[in-house]
């Protein structure tokens, strides 16, 4: 054995775990979510298994052998698919930034609102225009952000609607 395959047993010890953490986390997806995974039959069975043991000592049991049959694969493509699976996505990302956008036009020019309007059709004007309001008051008294934030809650839900129209 050369120097630089030595792994100490701490280590492999670390290794099993992040592997059986892996594991827990495909146990927690849905059947839809798991088939939609490019996995290995046996440890997709494992797993679907796993999810239908309800006694506490059986599962962890279940999610051990889950971490011993990825010792013998290469984690590392399930573990980027699993990240896939838990990242917003970029359409996501960037309609989130769109209505941060849209509050900070509508605190800073009072017209925002009104080109809001014009470019959602769906919106309600007068509420987004007196939750503006209140946000500015509410800035210039040095209070806590509650309607702040519910301007952009107001407004990140305007912006999500329609993009999920056709």
């Amino acid at each position: 054995m050369e120097e630089d395959d030595f792994i100490s047993k701490t280590q492999r010890k670390r290794l099993m775990s992040e592997l059986q953490d892996v594991g827990a986390a495909l146990v927690k997806l849905s059947r839809e979510q798991l088939m939609r995974l490019d996995l290995p039959e046996r440890l997709r069975e494992a797993v679907l298994e796993c999810q239908g043991i309800t006694k506490h000592e059986a599962r962890r049991r279940q999610v051990q052998y889950i971490g011993r049959i990825m010792r013998d694969l290469d984690a590392a493509p399930i573990v980027q698919q699993l990240a896939s699976l838990q990242a917003p996505s970029k359409k996501d990302t960037a309609l989130f930034h769109l209505a941060e956008k849209w509050r900070d036009e509508m605190l800073a020019d009072p017209d925002a609102v009104e080109r809001f309007a014009r470019e959602f059709p769906a919106t309600d004007a007068h509420r987004v225009g007196a939750l503006v309001e209140a946000a500015r008051a509410e800035r210039a008294a040095g209070r806590t952000p509650k309607h702040f934030r519910q301007l952009f809650h107001a407004i990140n839900t305007i912006v999500q609607d329609q993009a999920r129209q056709p």
